[in-house]
C-alpha cells in the first residue's frame, strides 16, 4: 500500500511538472527551433557538426521548459482569474510557488551545463540568455510591449549558434536575430488576443491591448519586415531560389493568418499563432534545401 501510495504521488508530481514545463504542448519549443537551425545551418555554411546540433536543439527545449515555468510563476495570482489559464497547477493549488522555483532552477542549470561543452563566447552570452527569459514574464505589469523582450529571448539563440561554431559574431547573425524578433512580436500578440478582454480586467499589459483595433495591421507590418530581414539575409550570402521559395510558402501562411483572424476569435486568434510553426519550418526547408542541393551539399 505504501508502495503504490509513493507511486501515485510521483506520479502525480511528474504530471503537475510536465504541465509547468508545457512539455506536452510542444509548439512553443517549435518556434524557438526553427529560429535556431536557421541559424545553425548558415553558421555552419550547411549541415552543423552533430554535438553543436545536438546541445542547441536540447537547449532550446530546456529554456523552452524552464521559461514557461517562470512565466506561470510570475502570473500565479492572475492566471485564476484568466479564462485560458485558471486550471493551470499554480493558481489551482496543485503546485507551489518554491516547486516551480525550483524546478525552473534544475532546467537553467542544465541548459548552462549543455552551453558549457561549446565554448567560452557562448557560455558567457548564455547569461543574457538568462536574463531575458527570466525578466521577460514580469515586463507585463510594467510595458505594453513585452513581446519584444520575449522576442529578444526566443532570438537569443541565433548569436550563440553563430559564436558556437565561429566563435565570433557577424552582422548576418543580428539581421537574423532582428528578422525572429519582428516574427515573434507579431505571432506573440496573435497569443495576446486570444486572453485581451481577461488581461484588460486583471490588469496585464500586452501588444494586444496597445496595438487596438490596429493589431492585425501592425501584425501583417511586423511579419512583412521580418520577411524583408530574411531577403536581406538571403541577397548577402546568395541563397538559391530554394531559399525563397520557403520565404513564399511563409508568406503565404502569414496571409492566412490575417485571414482567418479578421474576426478576431478567441479560437482563430490562438489557431494564428499555432500556424507560425509551419512558417518556420518552411524557411529552414528551403534554407536546407540550398545547402543540401543548390551547393551539393557542401
Amino acid at each position: 500500500m505504501q508502495m503504490q501510495s509513493t507511486s501515485g504521488f510521483l506520479r502525480d508530481r511528474f504530471d503537475v511538472y510536465v504541465q509547468l514545463s508545457r512539455v506536452n504542448r510542444p509548439i512553443g519549443i517549435y518556434l524557438l527551433l526553427w529560429p535556431t537551425l536557421w541559424a545553425l545551418w548558415i553558421a555552419a555554411d550547411g549541415v552543423p557538426p552533430l554535438h553543436i546540433l545536438l546541445i542547441f536543439c536540447a537547449g532550446v527545449a530546456l529554456t523552452r521548459a524552464g521559461g514557461c515555468v517562470i512565466n506561470d510563476f510570475a502570473d500565479r495570482k492572475v492566471d485564476g482569474h484568466v479564462k485560458r489559464t485558471a486550471a493551470r497547477p499554480l493558481p489551482s493549488g496543485r503546485a507551489s510557488a518554491r516547486e516551480a522555483l525550483y524546478l525552473f532552477a534544475v532546467l537553467m542549470l542544465l541548459a548552462f551545463i549543455l552551453v558549457l561543452f561549446t565554448n567560452t563566447t557562448t557560455v558567457l552570452m548564455s547569461f543574457g540568455g538568462l536574463a531575458l527569459a527570466s525578466t521577460y514574464p514580469f515586463m507585463k505589469r510594467y510595458t505594453h510591449l513585452p513581446q519584444v523582450v520575449l522576442g529578444a529571448a526566443f532570438s537569443w539563440a541565433i548569436p550563440m549558434a553563430f559564436t558556437a561554431l565561429n566563435a565570433e559574431l557577424v552582422p548576418i547573425a543580428w539581421l537574423l536575430f532582428t528578422a525572429n524578433l519582428l516574427w515573434t512580436v507579431a505571432y506573440d500578440t496573435y497569443y495576446a488576443m486570444v486572453d485581451r478582454d481577461d488581461d484588460l480586467v486583471v490588469g496585464i499589459k500586452s501588444t494586444a491591448i496597445l496595438f487596438g483595433e490596429a493589431d492585425r495591421l501592425i501584425i501583417g507590418t511586423l511579419q512583412a519586415l521580418a520577411l524583408l530581414c530574411l531577403v536581406f539575409v538571403g541577397r548577402q550570402l546568395g541563397l538559391s531560389a530554394w531559399y525563397y521559395g520557403g520565404l513564399l510558402v511563409a508568406a503565404g501562411f502569414f496571409v492566412y493568418q490575417s485571414w482567418t483572424t479578421r474576426s478576431r476569435e478567441r479560437e482563430r486568434c490562438f489557431h494564428a499563432f499555432l500556424n507560425n510553426h509551419y512558417a518556420g519550418l518552411a524557411i529552414f526547408i528551403g534554407l536546407a534545401a540550398h545547402y543540401a542541393l543548390a551547393t551539393g551539399g557542401a
